[in-house]
């Protein structure tokens, strides 16, 4: 299969291309230190009307599909913005999306368009301490309480919860051991982060400083019966619709992010001279990059394979976490030769390469680990026993 972008795809790609490059290097290498989010960026984005790629015009948004938010989101982190520009505005994107297929019209038209226009900041609340990937055994509960819920409890890793006025919420509405599935009794919410009922505690992390992650603390926090997103006990079958499109995204982002480690490696290879000649003659800095590039492509096509089926409302599940998985480890192979190739200096922070490394983490363990892509494939593609 040969994936060919059209001339729209491209001028997508340009487009943002040209955006980012108002922010240099130096603007990420500080946000990188400082931690201060990049309101600058971010502000160019939505104003450029970047933010509904992928939601549907009569909402305010483009109309396109994961295919486009794909190439908007290579093109940022590959301009050097990385992880810390990426996710960003990445959960606008597609967090959503369970709003968009299982609300009401009248949720659709109260919820989405602030996420569009950037008015509104998302979080998600999923996540929890004892609980890991283990989704289905999730301890938050929603009580039900006069014309809505009451939320207690603790949610993890919440990204953008720092400045998020809202929270796209799973929470369990009926005790597991009161369900015959252990898929049923967890409940979806939209709905206000009010900061009267929840305690935010921010995360020291090693990469991305710059945008938040935390745990959040849920003690009583009312929700409103309206902002319900489908029926009650179905919210976990309504997550799994948001997984699909951010395995797609986040290895669109690996991939970009890769590709800039290598142009960095690659230049440093061409002016950097020792024993007399450029060290990229030498085939041990030579090979190693080749190889980054190889990889890299394989994994940008299984990306864009899986969000043209996406985007065909085909079954995308083995695609997407395939794509996941090899960008990841494509785009980590590419940072960490980067920083072999620039030798002492790519343990210094002016050249760029070791931040990149450090963000490249998160593609590798979130938002599901490499160990439950391969029983994935195991069990789904490959017809082995469930191992889990």
């Amino acid at each position: 299969m040969t994936y060919k972008f059209s001339d729209d795809q491209i001028a997508i790609r340009d487009a943002i291309t040209k955006v980012c490059s108002n922010f240099d290097a130096t603007y990420w290498l500080e946000c990188d230190k400082t931690g201060n989010y990049p309101q600058e960026f971010a502000d160019a984005i939505c104003e450029g009307g970047w933010l509904g790629i992928a939601m549907p015009e009569e909402f305010g948004g483009a109309g396109m599909g994961i295919t486009e938010a794909s190439i908007m989101m290579q093109a940022v982190a590959q301009s050097g913005a990385g992880f810390t520009g990426a996710s960003a505005i990445h959960l606008s994107l597609f967090g959503l999306n369970p709003v968009l297929l299982f609300g009401t019209e009248e949720q659709k038209q109260r919820m989405l368009p602030p996420t569009i226009q950037g008015k509104d900041i998302s979080c998600f609340g999923v996540t929890e301490p004892n609980a890991g990937l283990d989704t289905t055994n999730l301890q938050v509960r929603a009580i039900k309480e006069g014309d809505g819920y009451v939320i207690h409890g603790q949610k993890h890793w919440s990204s953008m919860a720092q400045r998020a006025n809202k929270v796209l919420l799973l929470a369990r509405t009926t005790p597991r051991d009161e369900v015959k599935k252990k898929t049923d009794g967890l409940s979806l919410f939209y709905t206000d982060l009010n900061r009267d009922y929840v305690e935010i505690q921010e995360i020291e992390k090693m990469g991305r400083k710059a945008v938040d992650s935390n745990a959040v603390f849920y003690d009583g926090m009312p929700v409103p019966q309206e902002d319900l997103i489908g029926e009650e006990g179905k919210g976990f079958r309504y997550i799994l619709h948001g997984l699909n499109p951010e395995r797609i995204l986040l290895a669109a982002e690996a991939v970009g992010l890769g590709r800039a480690a290598l142009k960095r490696a690659v230049d440093y290879a061409k002016e950097r001279v020792v024993f007399g000649r450029p060290i990229g003659s030498n085939q041990g800095i030579q090979h190693p990059l080749a190889k980054n590039w190889m990889e890299l492509e394989a994994a940008n096509l299984m990306t864009f394979t899986a969000a043209a089926k996406y985007d065909a409302e085909e079954e995308c599940g083995a695609e997407a976490n395939t794509a996941k998985y090899l960008a990841a480890e494509a785009g980590y192979s590419a940072c960490e030769q980067a920083i072999l190739t620039h030798g002492g200096m790519g343990y210094a922070k002016e050249y760029h390469v070791e931040r990149y490394l450090r963000e490249m983490m998160i593609p590798r363990i979130a938002p599901v680990s490499r160990e439950m892509i391969f029983n994935f494939i195991g069990e789904k593609v490959l017809g082995l026993p469930r191992s889990f």
